[in-house]
C-alpha cells in the first residue's frame, strides 16, 4: 500500500517501540481512492507530515480516509480508564487498540467518580503521554464527564449517584493541576447551582464545555450557550425515558446553532430514525463517538466495572444496568462499527459519515487549523487505508499515525 519497502509494519498484538519518530526522515507514497471524491489518489508523506496529494491513473481497490477521532471513550477490549487500578500500560494498549479500529486521536474520558479515582485516572493518562510518544500524539486532551451532572435516575445515566456534586471551580483546577493542563473538555448539567459561571469560566481557558446528563430547562440551555457551552455530549442519552413532548431538554439542544451535537451510533443509545433526524438538523455540527466502555470488544455476559458492579453485555452489544435493562451502561461498539452502521442505514454515504468522525471533531477543538481531519498538504499523516463494499460496511487495512503504520490486518502484510 506504500512505495517505500523500508517502511515498518506492526502485527496486530505487537505495541509500537516507543523510539520509532526518533532520528528518521520517511518519505512515503500511498495510494487510495479519496473517501469523498472517489477518484484514485497518491498521497505523499514526508516526517509524518502531508506533503502533497495528486490524482493517479494507479488501479487500486481500496479507499483512503483520514484517522478517525473518538472524542469520548472511556475503555476498550477489557481495558478501562476509570478504575483505581488504571495504569500507564492501560492507556497503552488502549491506544494500541483503537489503531486496530482506524482511530489515531482520542479523548480518554474520566467519569463521576470519587476526588481519590478521578485524580489518579487523570495523573495516569498525563503521566503516559510524557512516557509514550505513540500516546501522547493520539491524546487530544482529556474529557471529564460529570460528576457536576443531573442526580435523578435518566438523566444521571449509569453514573453513581453518590459521586454526582454541583460544580466546584476549585475541584477543577485541582483536575487542571494534575492534568498539567491537558483538559480539553468538561460534560456538565447547566441546571445545577453554579454551573453558568464555572461555563464561563471554562470558555475563558479554551476548554470545550459541553451540555450533557441534564434535565435542564429550556432557558437554563439557552444560558449555556450564552455562557459559552458549545457541544451537547451524547445528545438524546442520558435522558428520562419519558420526557414531556415539547419543550424538553433534546429540542432545546437541538435548536442551538452552536451547539455541536456528539452522538452515539450503536444502534442502541438512538433508533437510526433518531439518529437520522439529529444529523439532519446538525449537518456539519454532527459528531459520531464511541461512548465505548472496556466491555467493548469483549465477549457477552454479567460484568462488574469500577464505575457499576453488575452489567450485562448481550449477544447483540446491547450493554445494560443489570438492575435497569432500560438503562444503558455506555456502548460496546467502536467508533469504527458506528461510523459503518449510519453509512449502512443510508443516512449518508459512508465517506460523509467518515467526516463526521473526522474533519467535524477536528473543528470542534480547532484543530483543523493544523489539518487533522482532513489529508492535505500540511495535514499531519494520519490516515486508514479500508475496503469499501457494496453494503457500505468496511473493513480497515491499515492505520497510519503521524507518517507511519501502526495497525495493517495481518493478512494484509
Amino acid at each position: 500500500m506504500t512505495s517505500n519497502q523500508h517502511r515498518t509494519r506492526f502485527k496486530q498484538n505487537e505495541s509500537v517501540p516507543k523510539n520509532r519518530w526518533e532520528g528518521k526522515r520517511i518519505t512515503n507514497n500511498w495510494t487510495g481512492i479519496h473517501w469523498l471524491t472517489g477518484k484514485p489518489v497518491t498521497v505523499t508523506t514526508m516526517d509524518g507530515i502531508v506533503v502533497s496529494v495528486a490524482e493517479t491513473e494507479t488501479s487500486v481497490d481500496h479507499w483512503i480516509a483520514p484517522g478517525l477521532i473518538d472524542v469520548q471513550l472511556n475503555g476498550i477490549g477489557g481495558f478501562d480508564l476509570n478504575g483505581l487500578d488504571t495504569t500507564v500500560e492501560t492507556i497503552r494498549q488502549i491506544v494500541n487498540i483503537l489503531h486496530r479500529g482506524g482511530v489515531t486521536r482520542f479523548c480518554p474520558t474520566v467519569v463521576t467518580g470519587t476526588k481519590e479515582r478521578m485524580l489518579h485516572c487523570i495523573r495516569t493518562i498525563v503521566e503516559a503521554c510524557q512516557s509514550d510518544p505513540l500516546v501522547a500524539y493520539a491524546v487530544i486532551g482529556i474529557h471529564v464527564e460529570g460528576p457536576f451532572i443531573a442526580p435523578e435516575d435518566g438523566p444521571r445515566g449509569a453514573h453513581n449517584g453518590a459521586w454526582v456534586r454541583d460544580p466546584d471551580w476549585d475541584e477543577f483546577l485541582e483536575w487542571n493541576e494534575a492534568a498539567k493542563g491537558r483538559i480539553c473538555k468538561v460534560t456538565l448539567a447547566p441546571e445545577r447551582p453554579g454551573a453558568i459561571p464555572f461555563i464561563e469560566n471554562l470558555r475563558n481557558l479554551g476548554i470545550v464545555a459541553s451540555i450533557g446528563h441534564t434535565a435542564a430547562a429550556e432557558e437554563d440551555i439557552q444560558a449555556a450557550v450564552k455562557a459559552g457551552a458549545t457541544m451537547s455530549t451524547h445528545l438524546g442519552n442520558g435522558a428520562h425515558p419519558y420526557i414531556k413532548r415539547h419543550p424538553n431538554y433534546i429540542w432545546a439542544q437541538l435548536a442551538e446553532d452552536k451547539l455541536w451535537a456528539g452522538l452515539i451510533p450503536d444502534g442502541f443509545h438512538l433508533p437510526m430514525s433518531t439518529l437520522k433526524v439529529m444529523i439532519r438538523t446538525k449537518g456539519k455540527k454532527a459528531i459520531l463517538t464511541s461512548d465505548a466502555v472496556n466491555l467493548a470488544g469483549m465477549p457477552p455476559g454479567r460484568y462488574n466495572t469500577p464505575l457499576n458492579d453488575d452489567v450485562v453485555l448481550e449477544e447483540n452489544g446491547f450493554l445494560h444496568l443489570a438492575s435497569t435493562p432500560d438503562i444503558l451502561a455506555g456502548s460496546a461498539t467502536p467508533l469504527h462499527i458506528g461510523v459503518q452502521n449510519v453509512a449502512m442505514a443510508e443516512i449518508c454515504s459512508l465517506g460523509e459519515a467518515i467526516s463526521m468522525a473526522t474533519l467535524h471533531p477536528a473543528e470542534l477543538y480547532g484543530l483543523d487549523k493544523q489539518g487533522v481531519g482532513m489529508i492535505q498538504a500540511g495535514s499531519p499523516a494520519d490516515f486508514i487505508l479500508y475496503t469499501h463494499n457494496i453494503d457500505n460496511s468496511w473493513t480497515i487495512l491499515e492505520t497510519v499515525s503521524n507518517g507511519e503504520t501502526v495497525y495493517a490486518l495481518p493478512n494484509k502484510q
